[in-house]
């Protein structure tokens, strides 16, 4: 049938939010869920990417970026929470540097490692107890809108914001 609108795959969801965000800049560290959706930003034009290897590493790298007049966005596992939580409130906190971070939340419904459960069920804790603003999928919410109302939220209030994208999202089919 022609004519019916496209249903995008989760990452293509993703990716449009970000492009609808204007986000330009992004640091990313590899997860098997971020795995197709990498490629995309890489391949992007308008983006520069650049992989990193520590999660707070990209923290700095994206604070420089902003500083330099980028909208930089983080892809990256929960799990990486943990690594940046000093860089994130010394630095983008302390400063009021916006931050959008794209995470495949592990750890939650549908983990096949049980070593990802206990930072999976930590990560919304330690996100309030941060005071970092964080957005979940939910049914009938675009998530190309999540993510740009997520990056609208980090400019408005000159802080980090998460994203937090569970195991089921990435397994919803177009």
């Amino acid at each position: 049938m022609t004519g019916l609108p496209k249903v995008l795959t989760p990452s293509e969801a993703v990716f449009k939010g970000i492009k609808d965000a204007g986000i330009d800049f992004i640091v990313s560290v590899p997860c098997a869920n971020l795995k197709e959706l990498i490629p995309m930003v890489d391949k992007a034009p308008e983006i520069l990417h650049l992989p990193v290897t520590r999660e707070e590493e990209g923290v700095g790298i994206c604070a420089g970026a902003y500083m330099g007049g980028k909208k930089p966005a983080m892809l990256m596992q929960n799990s990486g929470l943990g690594n940046s939580i000093n860089a994130l409130a010394s630095l983008n906190q302390l400063y009021d540097i916006p931050l959008l971070m794209i995470m495949s939340h592990r750890g939650v419904e549908g983990e096949p490692i049980v070593a990802q459960v206990p930072m999976g069920e930590l990560t919304p804790k330690l996100l309030d107890t941060m005071e970092i603003p964080y957005f979940m999928p939910e049914s009938g919410v675009d998530p190309a809108d999540l993510i740009a109302k997520a990056w609208n939220t980090a400019v408005e209030m000159k802080k980090p914001v998460a994203v937090l994208l569970p195991i089921p999202f990435w397994r919803k089919q177009a």
